[in-house]
């Protein structure tokens, strides 16, 4: 093996292991964009040891002196204290009572820059904190800049959605490291009618330098710390021009990695509402980890600095406006029908199943290779759709649909974001990574998608059916609830909230109830390789009434597996012809 294999091997293992420890999908859809005008962010928690289960932030008010302490929000830490503002909103998750809405995926960025002495906010917490104290998505994108600006920033890289009921941004932040207090950023509006996404790599290249954040002025579509680029050329970091200066390209550099394990999910769901994307190999060639150095890009900008001339577009429009099902659909994707379909190659098994254990790479005779990474994977804790739409009042016009666990398997639960408290089997404390519940939502999903991925193209099938039925039976049913609930609140703005408290918590728990005997039968039709006989989802017996099965059909591993577990074993297999 030459000098250098082992080097590029330990760079490889570096890389990969960034992209395992942070891990995450946000689909942004702009209210044109969408079929009812809503305006519709996600988020995909995805971490082997995040618990899927929804946090409740009552409104309050605060008297001079009031502190908020501020935890991680991923191990749980107390990180300090600052001061709190006289009245913080209430926030289910991550969406206040105002329809504003976040969701983050981290990009990690230059080492250098990744850790600050003597700062404690990391991402969770502003994002917590943020939406306390936000009534419109640009406000959120001003209280992050303030408070990373006064206490600094703890974390490394990060990519945010940020919605309301009228606009969607991506914000980009990475701290200033040990050279100075703050961040820098820039934050983008998606443009009305048009989709955007990120997933772990930054994606903000060029923007219009502006000379000041006018907050107020809605007709100001970008944001930016006011030394986004002299910082970066201060330190190093950037020699170029102010002009072709591209934050990804300076704060992340993209590499393989940030192609192949990131950006290839957002080219997955751009090719599926896009025939420009769809139709181009050079973006098929990006998502494959295979880059271009042109002079210019694809969409005809110049390239004076040599960066990746064939990367994604930050947004594109869709050939058709996307409907609430699609953008739950498109969580649900593993790059079906792609160079990168994941159901066909050895490590899909007899079952073709999508879905590969950890870890992402594994190195074989001192080569590397990888599997996958797509939107949906089985460690995801929970995922969201917010949706925010400004024909109805605040606190009913945002809708939290709600899942957890592995998103191909979930359903989406309605979570009205004015709603006064979580319905018990999805609050945070019911059972934990650790500790089991019976009635927890993300222990009842988890054992019904553990199942299914023993033998996908069997069990996945009825998931995806029970699935369908129930999440349109939801979408329906908030439509009525809508109505109902917004004469209430004209007349009583307490009752209307109380009412669709009432209804997000029934139909949680109803929910959860419902898989749970789901995956019983799930459990007992599929059991020991066996497929039972069945009317529906009622198992059946033979007849006699003493619950005693038909005659269970035994599928095996069919031909094409059957083909290759003969492969290479000579006669050992072979049954002797009997005469």
């Amino acid at each position: 093996m030459s000098k250098t294999k082992p080097l590029l091997i330990l760079i490889l293992v570096l890389i990969s292991s960034i992209y395992q420890a942070h891990a995450c999908t946000n689909l942004i859809v702009t209210r044109g964009a969408s079929k009812d005008g809503s305006v519709m962010i996600t988020y995909a928690a995805d971490s082997h040891t995040r618990y899927g289960a929804i946090a409740f932030y009552p409104a309050a008010d605060h008297k001079p002196g009031d502190r908020c302490e501020v935890y991680h929000y991923e191990n749980g830490m107390f990180l300090g204290i600052i001061p709190e503002v006289p009245h913080t909103y209430s926030v289910v998750q991550f969406m206040n009572e105002h329809q504003v809405a976040v969701g983050e995926t981290t990009f990690g960025g230059l080492d250098s820059l990744a850790r600050q002495p003597g700062s404690f906010l990391d991402y969770g917490s502003l994002m917590k904190i943020g939406l306390q104290r936000s009534k419109t998505a640009r406000e959120m994108i001003r209280v992050i800049s303030e408070l990373v600006g006064q206490y600094g920033y703890a974390s490394a890289g990060e990519s945010f959605s940020i919605s309301d009921a009228n606009e969607a941004w991506i914000m980009e932040i990475i701290g200033k490291g040990k050279y100075e207090k703050g961040a820098v950023w820039v934050a983008r509006l998606i443009p009305d009618g048009f989709v955007s996404g990120h997933a772990n790599q930054a994606r903000i290249t060029t923007f219009p330098f502006q000379k000041s954040n006018n907050w107020n002025d809605l007709k100001q579509t970008v944001y930016h710390s006011g030394d986004v680029i002299s910082f970066s050329k201060s330190h190093g970091f950037y020699k170029g021009k102010d002009t072709d200066f591209s934050f990804s390209d300076v704060y992340n550099p993209l590499n393989f990695g940030g192609a192949r394990f990131c950006d290839a999910r957002i080219w997955s769901f751009f090719r599926k509402i896009n025939k420009s994307v769809r139709d181009n190999p050079e973006y098929t060639r990006y998502a494959l980890g295979q880059f271009s150095h042109l002079p210019g890009t694809i969409d005809g900008n110049p390239n004076p600095n040599g960066y990746v001339s064939n990367r994604l577009p930050l947004w594109v429009k869709p050939d058709s406006l996307v409907a609430l099902r699609d953008v739950m659909a498109a969580m649900r994707d593993h790059y079906e029908d792609t160079p990168l379909d994941m159901r066909y190659d050895l490590g899909a098994g007899p079952f073709h199943c999508p879905y590969r254990w950890r870890p992402m790479e594994f190195t074989v005779d001192s080569v590397m290779y990888l599997n996958e990474r797509a939107i949906a994977t089985q460690q995801t804790g929970y995922s969201f759709v917010a949706q925010s739409r400004n024909w109805l009042p605040d606190p009913l016009g945002g809708i939290y649909w709600f899942g957890v666990d592995d998103a191909d398997g979930c359903v989406y639960a309605p979570m009205y974001c004015g709603i006064r408290e979580i319905p018990g089997s999805y609050a945070r404390g019911n059972g934990s990574m650790i500790s089991w519940s019976d009635n927890s939502a993300y222990w009842t999903f988890s054992q019904v998608n553990n199942w299914a991925y023993t033998r996908y193209d069997l069990i996945h099938p009825e998931i995806e059916r029970y699935q369908a039925e129930l999440e349109k039976r939801l979408i329906r049913e908030t439509e009525i609830v809508d109505s109902k609930a917004a004469v209430l609140y004209q007349e009583n703005p307490s009752a209307g909230c109380d009412y669709i408290t009432d209804y997000s918590g029934y139909t949680g728990n109803i929910l959860v109830a419902r898989w749970n005997k789901f995956y019983q039968y799930l459990f007992m039709k599929y059991i020991d390789g066996n497929v039972k006989q069945t009317d529906g989802f009622q198992l059946l017996d033979n007849g006699n009434g003493k619950g005693v099965p038909g005659k269970p059909s035994q599928p095996g591993y069919g031909k094409e597996w059957e083909r290759k577990m003969i492969g290479n074993t000579g006669e050992r297999f072979k049954v002797p012809e009997t005469k």
